[in-house]
């Protein structure tokens, strides 16, 4: 069924705003639009409004993300509303108002979209816009640029209150087309959706030229950056050695910012947060915090910030990171304190979610990837609108006390409750070798499915892309092309996936090949090659993985895909078998050995994994069929057959053995071998 027309073009003029970093943040700002539906009881007509729900995201925004409700309903409720005191009580008010089943939830703005008498109405948080909230005269600056077309409203939360305000502004002012919200981001109306649109672009845009030329038109003397000068030392380190450093800090930096809880990290090294990092303004204004709701909820009240150069010695640098690490949670704790009522919810965590890095970049931190890579965006906002407020006049964000009532309100504390239960490995990153194709690819997917992020690590670079892909992109997954015989190639995958995801948690030891000879007919190649792959190269990824997961010094899971030849000898396998048996006793020497770091050492014992096998699909099928006298089609079948079960091994097992033994239950359990075979007798482990 075809959307009602003013809900299409609500969601064209949506999407093409959204689409555009320069008008709104990442599910950020709404849009709302009012017109005549059909009441489904009565078959009259009646007036509603489509606005964007709690959640969403404009630039991707569908039908289903639209809360839908009755404006006659709408405007009555001024009549009971109990005051500014208790204007969070009318947020439940809005759920009668609702027209039908399904649809969004209604966000807090929804009522400035109802209240503001226009058929069309938007909400966006544009950089330019914010600078000019939160410049410290920016109701003189709003008047400079835009004469009396936009409004300036003072700082207000976000709720009915400020919905009146807005409503109240836009009737004494019939000549605007929006406002400024002091603190906080823009609002524009129309009578038409293209009007709307137009009169949004137009407050973005002009206030952009009017930062950009503030310089010039009135007589700047200052040539530098209005971050200040750059600090000598400060400047931004050559690529490569930039990035070598931001994957030497991560997993300290990570396991500081998980104190209270766990957290994926994000490394962002754009050329304005390298510019920010450099300049001598930027502790000063980085302890001024963020302004924008949304970012401060994403950023937290303000970002830790590193005072040594790049060039510090690494041992001294993450000394004092430490150290200021320890500092940002007493002078969180005591902001919390400061500003905390009797009915506040309890303090959620005392870490930062930014950690600016001067001559390296930007950490950023949260509960999964996105959430991660969007506070750092946002903290890239929040550097555009410092440097137009610093521009134009100086950056004034809202106080200490009204972030607090935002961060800590009870609406955004209920929003959180309702959040789902998360995955049983979330923000935990794994890294999977062999991972393009058979228990490898299983694995890898298993675990992106319970919520880890993957690194996709083997040696077809093509076929690793598209399993990340598959997975679900860098949000979740990520290619690490690597050949696992390679000590340089195997530390290069490693620093991709810290910088991909800020660590590494999980290892999954799985790539291999298999030969398939008489002892006489095994050449030393033919031995070299699998040991190699199979014992050195399992020792080299757990030998660098280890050395990650103990400068995290958050735990961790090694676990081997070895095989049921570690254990029980097979004809013509002496290769194979003796490199499998290489790699089990590499689980418990490893085991022993790392369980004082919190770091677990397991593995699982498969046999005949046929189906989706590279190793059998590489000829090791053929000829295994040719030592058992059997057609290769029917090798599965043969080898089900001589187990207890009577049941075919596929590499989907083997991945459930791997999350088993990694997902949380198993806490206590290290140097254990667990076998996926189907019952085979001879290879029970005593």
């Amino acid at each position: 069924m075809a959307p009602h027309p003013e809900v299409a073009a609500l969601l064209e003029r949506s999407h093409r705003l959204g689409s555009d970093p320069r008008n709104t943040n990442y599910a950020g700002g709404n849009a709302s639009a009012k017109g005549t539906g059909t009441d489904p009881v009565t078959g009259s007509p009646v007036e509603l409004m489509w606005v964007k729900g709690s959640g969403g995201d404009l630039g991707t925004l569908r039908e289903s993300g639209l809360a839908v409700l009755r404006m006659d309903r709408m405007r009555a409720l001024p009549d009971v509303y109990p005051g500014v005191e208790r204007e969070d009580e009318m947020v439940a008010a809005l759920d009668y108002c609702l027209h039908g089943p399904g649809g969004a939830a209604p966000s807090i703005d929804t009522a400035m979209h109802g209240l503001v008498d226009s058929a069309h109405v938007d909400h966006l948080h544009p950089d330019s816009g914010i600078a000019l909230a939160c410049a410290a005269d920016g109701e003189e600056r709003t008047r400079e640029c835009f004469g009396d077309r936009v409004v300036w409203v003072p700082w207000r939360r976000p709720g009915f209150q400020l919905g009146l305000d807005i409503a109240a502004i836009k009737a004494a002012n019939p000549q605007a087309i929006g406002v400024i919200l002091g603190g906080h981001g823009i609002t524009a109306w129309g009578d038409t959706a293209a009007e709307c649109e137009a009169n949004s672009l137009e407050i973005i845009r002009t206030a952009e030229r009017f930062i950009a030329d503030y310089p010039a038109t009135h007589g700047a003397t200052r040539q530098d950056s209005p971050f200040g000068a750059v600090v000598p030392g400060y400047e931004p380190l050559p690529s490569r050695e930039r990035h070598a450093r931001a994957a030497a800090l991560l997993p300290t930096v990570r396991s500081l910012a998980a104190t209270d809880s766990p957290q994926v990290g994000h490394y962002t090294d754009t050329e304005d947060v390298l510019d920010f990092v450099s300049r001598a303004e930027h502790p000063r204004l980085a302890a001024l915090g963020t302004s924008c709701p949304d970012h401060f909820l994403r950023t937290k009240v303000r970002p830790l910030v590193l005072d040594l150069p790049p060039t510090a010695p690494l041992d001294e640098t993450i000394a004092r990171l430490r150290e200021l690490h320890a500092a940002y949670r007493e002078d969180y704790r005591a902001y919390y304190e400061r500003h905390a009522a009797p009915d506040s919810p309890a303090m959620r965590g005392a870490d930062p979610a930014i950690v600016l890095v001067p001559g390296v970049g930007m950490f950023s931190f949260g509960r999964n990837k996105q959430t991660a890579r969007v506070a750092a965006e946002f903290y890239g906002n929040a550097i555009n609108v410092m440097r137009g407020a610093e521009t134009i006049s100086s950056y004034a964000p809202i106080d200490e006390a009204e972030k607090f009532r935002i961060e800590y309100w009870a609406l955004e504390e209920a929003k959180l409750q309702r959040m789902p239960k998360p995955k049983p490995l979330a923000t935990r990153v794994a890294f999977v070798t062999g991972a393009a194709s058979g228990i490898g690819r299983a694995t890898a997917e298993r675990l992106a499915a319970e919520g880890a992020c993957v690194a996709v690590a083997d040696r077809d670079r093509d076929a690793a892309a598209k399993v990340a892909a598959d997975l679900g992109g860098p949000d979740v997954a990520v290619p690490a092309p690597v050949d696992v015989t390679d000590e340089e190639q195997i530390a290069a995958a490693l620093r991709a996936t810290v910088l991909a995801f800020g660590g590494v948690d999980l290892v999954v030891n799985n790539a291999g090949l298999s030969i398939s000879k008489p002892l006489l007919e095994t050449s030393a190649a033919d031995w070299d090659l699998q040991h190699g792959v199979m014992a050195r190269g399992s020792f080299l990824v757990a030998k660098e993985a280890a050395r990650i997961m103990t400068e995290q010094g958050m735990g961790g899971d090694i676990v081997y895909v070895a095989s049921k030849n570690g254990v029980v000898a097979g004809p013509n396998n002496i290769a194979y078998g003796a490199t499998k048996a290489d790699q089990a006793h590499q689980v418990r020497l490893l085991a022993a050995e790392l369980g004082e770091h919190g770091i677990r050492v397991n593995g699982v014992n498969p046999d005949a994994v046929v189906r989706g096998s590279g190793i059998f699909a590489g000829g090791w099928g053929a000829q295994r069929a040719a030592v058992y006298g059997v057609p290769e089609e029917q090798l599965g079948e043969f080898y089900a057959q001589r187990t207890l079960l009577k049941r075919e091994v596929l590499p989907e097992h083997v991945a459930n053995a791997v999350f088993t033994l990694t997902a949380g239950d198993l806490t206590h359990t290290t140097g254990a071998h667990i076998p996926v075979d189907a019952g085979v007798a001879a290879a029970f482990l005593r």
